[in-house]
């Protein structure tokens, strides 16, 4: 028997992102999105509130990457979550990591996150319940490291963080249980 729980964001795993974006003096700005998704081919979406820092740097230089956390990198990630670009101007800078420019569009990339999409700014939208932005994927990059021996991008290896929303916690991925477009294909047959 189900128990009630309330109202929940009960969507899990929700992932772990890392968006960058270059303030009006190329100021590198980074915050932790657990709130976003692949919303169509070759876009993202990413739900960040109006005002926040990396908000407003977006809709001014009009791109960003967004990073796969890994569980090495699990202590800055979360400050970049905790920490208000708004309100801690050395924000990036304190955490001693590394930030190169995309040779794609005008948004850093964070040398110390393994996979990165570097992304144009398609729409920022605000409406009474929305405060966002969607992106168009230019690229993606990868460190050879999580790559598999077809040059794809090995979950096993990566270990990306994943935000649980139930309890606040943080788990990495890598235990792979079947094969997407198979596992449900007998059902197919009847």
């Amino acid at each position: 028997m189900k128990k009630d729980l309330g109202v929940l964001e009960a969507v899990y795993p929700m992932p772990v992102l890392m968006v960058a974006a270059y303030d009006e003096h190329d100021k590198v700005n980074v915050m932790n999105v657990a709130w976003g998704q692949i919303c169509d081919e070759g876009k993202i979406i990413l739900f960040i509130g109006e005002g926040k820092r990396t908000w407003l740097n977006i809709k001014a230089s009009r791109a960003f990457t967004v990073a796969l956390a890994d569980e090495a990198h699990m202590d800055v990630a979360d400050f970049f979550g905790i920490a208000s670009g708004n309100k801690i101007d050395d924000k990036f800078e304190r955490t001693g990591y590394h930030a190169v420019c995309s040779d794609k569009v005008h948004a850093p990339i964070i040398e110390e996150f393994p996979v990165v999409m570097e992304c144009e700014l398609l729409e920022m939208l605000d409406t009474e319940h929305v405060s966002g932005v969607v992106g168009k994927i230019v690229n993606v990059k990868a460190e050879e490291a999580v790559l598999n021996e077809k040059g794809k991008v090995d979950p096993a290896r990566l270990h990306a963080l994943m935000f649980d929303q139930f309890t606040h916690g943080y788990y990495a991925t890598g235990h792979r249980v079947g094969q997407a477009w198979n596992a449900g294909a007998p059902l197919m047959k009847k």
